[in-house]
């Protein structure tokens, strides 16, 4: 199998490369390092079957030879770089995932989109379920991730239904583990790099907010397990078992044995105050769900933050 991996030199990205050079696939990984690391990738440029093409797939792609998959998983994802990079999020998130639709369908590929719990905005309902339509503000400035992704959606599925491409949709509930960025801004990089610091851990509102966190592990099982499926319709990829964000930061003291203070900060703007995934569509379909233990990934995370925060 190849396979054209978009934002495969981002913290999911790589880890999907690396997880389909294992399975014999090989692997076009293409990026512009915007958000993306090329140390991610650095550790396959010698094995059999991967190459690295530096790309802005809001430009045409073009990709040489056949393709059996295109995974597209190119976009800001954290806060900090989509309210950053505003422009550039919409932008891949709809020139991006036309270009790349338009690859798999000239190549007779099959094609995955990443998306995102975010397309369920601020949500009304509880748990998160696959029909539900969201509660998004459109002209927030988060929303421009959730339209972004919202439209990848409506274009993936527009494809599937008039070029009749086989497509995967992939809703990613918060993914963490090693090769995130210290700076992404997201709760458990920023709570392992302040505590690691000996910094004040910052929780923004009175972190009540809840979240369902699941290992990178789990999710790239999750992913492979959607490309070997007939399912067209989005499927929740997340941890059912949510905790609050006050929670999450005392579990990171913990098992980083600190005593950090912790310090509270005003909410942003338009932030959910509750996700998790109903996960009966995966389970039943796939037949996934996360296996490992929020504290083991946290402490092969925090161990991981360690090691890279001492070079």
């Amino acid at each position: 199998m190849r396979a054209l991996v978009t934002g495969g030199a981002g913290f999911i990205g790589s880890h999907l490369c690396d997880f389909l050079l294992a399975q014999g696939c090989e692997v076009v990984c293409m990026d512009n390092f915007i958000t993306g690391s090329p140390a991610n990738v650095a550790p396959f440029e010698a094995r059999p079957g991967f190459s690295l093409v530096r790309h802005n797939v809001t430009e045409y792609i073009r990709v040489d030879g056949p393709l059996d998959w295109v995974l597209h998983l190119a976009s800001p994802a954290s806060p900090r770089d989509y309210l950053e990079l505003p422009i550039q999020t919409l932008k891949v998130g709809a020139l991006g995932t036309h270009n790349a639709l338009g690859l798999t369908k000239a190549k007779g590929a099959r094609f995955l989109l990443a998306s995102t719990s975010e397309v369920y905005g601020d949500p009304l309902i509880h748990p998160q379920r696959e029909d539900y339509w969201g509660n998004v503000n459109p002209v927030g400035p988060r929303g421009v991730y959730d339209e972004a992704k919202r439209f990848g959606e409506a274009i993936t599925m527009a494809y599937h239904r008039f070029h009749r491409v086989d497509t995967r949709i992939a809703r990613i509930f918060n993914t963490f583990g090693p090769s995130m960025r210290v700076d992404d801004g997201r709760a458990i990089p920023a709570f392992v790099s302040q505590v690691l610091a000996g910094r004040p851990l910052t929780v923004f509102g009175d972190g009540s907010q809840t979240r369902s966190f699941q290992y990178i592990s789990d999710l790239i099982n999750g992913l492979w397990r959607l490309m070997q499926a007939p399912v067209n319709d989005p499927v929740n990829l997340g941890n059912p078992h949510e905790m609050t964000l006050l929670e999450l930061a005392k579990r990171i003291l913990r098992l980083a044995g600190a005593k950090s203070e912790i310090v509270f900060r005003p909410l942003p703007e338009d932030d959910p105050k509750i996700r998790q995934p109903d996960i009966g569509r995966a389970r039943a379909l796939l037949g996934w769900e996360p296996k490992v233990d929020v504290d083991e990934g946290l402490r092969l995370t925090i161990d991981w933050f360690r090691k890279r925060l001492r070079r």
